[in-house]
């Protein structure tokens, strides 16, 4: 098997504005690599005897489980971590708590609320820190995501996606990748719900060099014309729930992936969503066990991702 040897050149990766188009590309060659391994019934021990500790301040399934099954598989071992098992509940900083798990682990990944809790565990910890989820990033499920379009479609040039919804974390991330990348993507979201202004700021820039266009409308029929992806999430992230029956109103159903919408996209328009689904929400039963879904693809990518991502860290 073909080992790539290189190394990010960031000791965190914690948005994919922390990669440029070589990396990312470079982590995706890995994950095709692991990912037939895997296929063939085997898996190198890449990262024998190193040790991942996973923190989790929100619930999770596939973040922990592709994680946990990944360093295992690559002769490794996962520490989960949740929050009442640190002395964080009890007042010790974030700091002091990064200091210590940099004595004893080799890796760290966080899934997190705020995203200034990960970059404040990433700047006092000595060794790689993940984000596994913040409420401004979703690195590593964009990676699954251009993986995953990548096998779909066998390219990536003059590729459109089209988001449907929320300009969310995973949203964030989805921009800076198709920027990167060179995949125009088309987001259409209700006035107010728009990406990150930093983050759109950053992605201008990145398409300018790659020739793609980013662009954002209220009209999702406009966005999804001529679409080769059709992507969504739910408009409800964990924290939001307060804002429960407002964001109903706001983005129902309006905002609905359903047949009549993907209809309006390609013929071969494939879609894509991070799950958890909200069925008759965000999308309709119809679309994610459609023909068109290629969602379980995506999460089983995030096992492949996530492995490629370790190896390629700058462990000690």
């Amino acid at each position: 098997m073909k080992i790539l040897k290189t190394s990010l050149n960031k000791k965190d990766f914690l948005t994919l504005k922390d990669l440029c188009k070589e990396e990312i590309l470079s982590i995706l060659e890995l994950s095709k690599d692991l990912k037939r391994e895997l296929k063939n019934g085997r898996s190198p021990h890449l990262l024998k005897g190193k040790t991942l500790a996973m923190i989790f301040q929100k619930p999770s399934t596939r973040t922990r489980l592709s994680f946990e099954t990944g360093i295992v598989q690559l002769g490794g071992t996962a520490i989960y971590l949740s929050s009442n098992d640190l002395q964080l509940t009890r007042g010790e900083s974030i700091e002091d708590t990064a200091r210590t798990l940099s004595l004893y682990v080799d890796l760290i990944m966080a899934r997190v609320y705020s995203h200034s809790d990960i970059e404040k565990l990433a700047a006092y910890s000595s060794v790689p820190v993940i984000n596994g989820l913040s409420d401004t990033f979703h690195p590593c499920q964009i990676l699954a995501d251009l993986l995953t379009i990548q096998e779909q479609k066998n390219t990536f040039n003059g590729l459109k996606v089209a988001w449907i919804g929320d300009g969310n974390n995973v949203c964030n991330d989805l921009v800076l990748g198709c920027s990167k990348i060179g995949i125009n993507l088309s987001i259409a979201c209700p006035p107010g719900f728009e990406p990150n202004a930093d983050v759109l700021d950053v992605a201008k820039q990145e398409a300018f060099k790659s020739s793609t266009e980013i662009s954002i409308t209220d009209d999702p029929l406009k966005a999804v014309q001529n679409a080769d992806v059709l992507a969504t999430d739910t408009f409800i992230s964990i924290g939001k729930d307060e804002e429960r029956q407002r964001r109903k109103e706001i983005f129902l159903p309006k905002y609905q992936v359903n047949s009549d919408l993907l209809r309006s996209a390609k013929q071969d328009c494939i879609f894509m969503h991070c799950l958890p689904a909200s069925r008759g929400r965000e999308v309709t039963s119809e679309v994610i066990d459609g023909e068109a879904s290629v969602v379980w693809d995506q999460a089983e990518n995030r096992l492949h991702v996530q492995k490629a991502l370790m190896c390629m860290l700058p462990l000690r």
